[in-house]
């Protein structure tokens, strides 16, 4: 047996062992399984931020894109730190305060059941595609660093076995607990792998002159460009303020103090793994010129020291655990409470909706397992997914900060214009006035709940809003 797959196989018994002592606490109620029993402090969440933002998109992802663009394609993760700590300032606190389980449940309060629905089946879809792309990462990865005991396929049935498998145990204790173990070896692997790295290249100059000279490969702006790197900024901070996955790690917290030092220190600690990244990713270009883009950070990691590869490679997949369990407990919490619980069967006990959260879970891992086989690009299929979360920025904001104008209409409206702009944007190129389909999401969201609420202005009772 290689090195590197006893260190993997041993991090795999470590995931579980540290899910099956969470399983203890997150039994008994959906809210231990789903929410932590809403007891998690700043550290944790902190911690499961970063597990959640720094995935495979945050790793290979920016490792594939700096491979053809350089240095500038740090700028992704640096995006999702940005996305955090605004979270962390303005919305953690509000929303711990709701008191709620789901994003829909606001929704609901403000804006009537039709908006739940499609509220619901819009962040599933989002979450189920960022969930496909972490078993993409993790299948490469394992493919690329040990492809004689895994090709792409096999990788990526391991991976999703792994995913589903510590998520459906233990929930949200689970996700949060194995993340202190992940972000360890995320920070400590690719850090040692970066020293080591270009120790073996040597210096600077030499990095630069193995490299194609057409490129601004050190330059922080200009590969990626300003253009696309704003939209980035403006996605990921739409993204951070309305996202399911990242809603319930909030609402985990102890109390909305705990949840807002959470995310902004959470922020704060993951802007060097992008970065990191990103540099590996050159190494990789000026060492293997010929490689496959999405396999360069890999294929790097086949050249260290044995051990030093095996913990490296634990590194990079424990970035896909961390990021696919959250989103696969949301998307099964969705399910469950807003779906099941509320429409078809309201009398339900504590006990079978901990059940169908949990079969959720499996449902959903499964169903992205088969979606993974069809995607490509990492980022750019993420960045298309996580736009459609502006509708839902648009709407939280309006309920959160100015209920007073909150139209119950506007609610379904905003959310099936978001949902048939993202769909055009991708058959109809004639629609795309703006350059990133970001900032046509937000205009045709706002002019959606503000054409709404003109037309149809009826808001919830005051005493409804005073209670929310």
């Amino acid at each position: 047996m290689s090195v590197s797959l006893a260190v993997l196989i041993l991090y795999i018994i470590a995931l579980f062992a540290i899910s099956w002592y969470a399983k203890k606490r997150s039994e008994g109620s959906n809210e231990n399984y789903a929410l932590a029993g809403r007891k998690l402090s700043a550290p944790l969440i902190g911690v499961t931020i970063i597990g959640l933002a720094v995935g495979g998109a945050s790793t290979i992802g920016v490792s594939e894109h700096a491979f053809r663009v350089g240095l500038s394609a740090g700028w992704y993760t640096i995006a999702w730190a940005l996305g955090a700590i605004v979270m962390g300032l303005f919305m953690a606190k509000k929303y711990r305060e709701q008191n709620i389980t789901t994003i829909s449940e606001l929704i609901e309060r403000h804006h009537g059941t039709n908006a739940v629905i499609l509220g619901v089946f819009c962040q599933i879809v989002i979450q189920l595609v960022i969930i496909s792309l972490q078993y993409i990462a993790g299948g490469s990865i394992l493919h690329a660093i040990m492809p004689d005991v895994f090709d792409f396929k096999t990788g990526m049935l391991v991976s999703a076995v792994t995913f589903i498998g510590i998520t459906f145990i233990g929930g949200m204790w689970s996700a949060s607990l194995s993340n202190v173990l992940n972000i360890i070896l995320i920070y400590g692997g690719i850090l040692v792998a970066t020293v080591v790295q270009f120790n073996k290249i040597g210096s600077m100059d030499t990095l630069a002159a193995a490299l194609p000279a057409n490129v601004p490969w050190f330059s922080f702006i200009d590969g990626v460009g300003a253009v696309t790197i704003t939209s980035w900024v403006v996605t990921l901070i739409t993204v951070n303020l309305s996202l399911q996955s990242i809603l319930q790690i909030s609402l985990g917290a102890k109390d909305a103090q705990t949840a807002k030092k959470g995310f902004v220190w959470g922020g704060i600690i993951m802007i060097p793994v992008g970065v990191l990244a990103a540099f590996l990713g050159i190494c990789a270009k000026a060492m293997y010129p010929d490689a496959q883009a999405a396999l360069a950070l890999p294929q790097v990691i086949v050249g260290l020291p044995p051990l030093l590869a095996g913990i490296t490679l634990a590194a990079l997949w424990a970035a896909d655990v961390s990021t696919a369990c959250n989103l696969l407990l949301s998307a099964g919490t969705l399910f469950s409470s807003d779906i099941y619980k509320r429409f078809i069967n309201p009398a339900c006990s504590e006990s079978r909706q901990l059940l169908m959260t949990r079969l959720c879970v499996m449902i959903s891992g499964l169903l992205t397992l088969g979606l993974a086989m069809s995607v490509s690009s990492i980022l750019g299929t993420i960045m298309i997914g996580l736009s459609l979360t502006a509708a839902f920025s648009v709407i939280v904001i309006i309920a959160l900060f100015f209920p007073q104008y909150t139209s119950k209409a506007a609610g379904f409206w905003t959310l099936l214009a978001g949902f048939v702009m993202l769909v055009l944007w991708q058959v109809a190129p004639q629609v795309r006035l703006f350059n990133n389909v970001i900032y046509m999401e937000w205009l045709v969201c706002l002019a959606a709940y503000a054409i709404t609420a003109i037309v149809s202005p009826a808001k919830k009772e005051a005493a409804d809003l005073q209670k929310a």
